[in-house]
């Protein structure tokens, strides 16, 4: 007889056991220093949520070029690393686990942003549409593409910012292959149209992922890595002609890693069509053989449900944990929610961060 899950059974990942399935999605605050320093704020705001099964940080930068926004933080310097190790002693002491997402923003990040580098991505090719910069919304500018070097430069800089997430105390890392960013431009062939190893095919396209995954496996076990992947998002921009067989391969090679866990994010189901013909999200699902997260507007009940018929092993929040730093204790006592307040999500400081009202310290 199969045993009844749900939100609140606990799970083994990796060589962690978890107390619940509610993972804390990766957001970006935009609270750092304007050197990518976490800070005071970002430490308690992590230790409020450490309630959660496991937290997985806001995107971490892992090379000067890829920054794209403004007060996002970085894990390549010193600074750096002391910033996060304040965050990780802080969620430890309250009894939370929680990962770092390595990130590199590729073709959509900006020179305003990054201190007046060229963005780089697999192709030259821009992203349509403009992006927040300190002197207000500008068009995305096109990138440089990526050499062979370029490839493997960038592929030692996810390993190194991988040991410094260990440095940091961090117990485990999300590699970001979803929304627009440097990963997912090489997956989707919207914007990958090389014509070398990296591209045309897709187990070419698939590549760089692989090969990121490889090298972060060289620091850490592979239960402490976790991928996360966007199949139908349009967000930056993105396309694929087939994105069900696309997904469907990085998902099996990507499964022969047997890693910690896949990380589906839903977004972009809503609006069929707009990043490639649509398919069922849920077929993924039988291709991964360990823990399998999915995040997309879930409340309570449909997590419930979604976990009850095996369709996912855990669900990640977003919104509703900016909004609700006690979001467990909420969500097992039946108690109400918060509202977020999008009109903060982005603006610094500790309005819409900090401020939430807590029923369960």
């Amino acid at each position: 007889m199969t045993e009844k899950r749900d939100l609140f059974t606990s799970i083994a990942l990796g060589p962690y056991t978890l107390p619940n399935r509610i993972a804390m999605a990766p957001m970006t605050r935009n609270r750092a220093s304007a050197h990518g320093v976490p800070t005071d704020m970002m430490v308690r705001y992590y230790a409020q949520r450490a309630s959660a099964g496991l937290i997985i940080s806001e995107g971490v930068v892992i090379s000067p070029e890829g920054f794209a926004y403004p007060n996002t933080p970085g894990i390549f310097t010193p600074a750096q690393i002391q910033g996060w190790k304040a965050v990780t002693e802080a969620v430890h002491a309250r009894g939370g686990r929680i990962f770092a997402q390595l990130w590199h923003c590729g073709r959509v990040a900006h020179p305003e942003v990054n201190g007046g580098l060229e963005p780089i991505g697999p192709s030259a090719i821009a992203a349509r549409g403009e992006t927040y910069t300190p002197s207000g919304n500008k068009p995305f500018v096109t990138p440089r593409a990526m050499s062979l070097q370029d490839i493997a430069e960038t592929i030692e800089h996810y390993a190194q910012a991988a040991r410094n997430a260990k440095a940091a105390g961090f117990d485990g890392v999300e590699i970001h292959g979803a929304n627009g960013y440097l990963i997912d431009q090489f997956l989707r062939d919207g914007s990958n149209r090389r014509t070398d190893a990296y591209g045309g095919s897709i187990a070419n396209r698939a590549r760089f992922l692989l090969e990121v995954t490889e090298a972060v496996l060289g620091v850490w076990d592979r239960g402490c890595v976790g991928v996360r992947l966007s199949p139908l998002q349009p967000f930056n921009d993105m396309r694929d002609s087939n994105p069900e067989a696309t997904f469907s391969y990085a998902v099996k090679a990507l499964g022969d890693f047997n890693l910690g866990y896949l990380h589906i994010t839903e977004m972009g189901k809503e609006s069929p069509g707009v990043a490639g013909p649509a398919f069922d999200l849920r077929t993924l699902r039988p291709l991964w053989p360990t823990v399998y997260m999915t995040n997309g507007g879930y409340t309570f009940e449909t997590a419930n449900a979604a976990i009850a018929r095996g369709e996912a092993d855990m669900i990640s929040f977003g919104q509703l944990f900016i909004a609700n730093p006690d979001l467990v204790e909420r969500f097992r006592h039946g108690a109400a929610l918060n509202t977020p307040d999008p009109s903060t999500f982005y603006t610094g400081g500790e309005k819409g961060y900090l401020d939430y009202p807590v029923l369960y310290p």
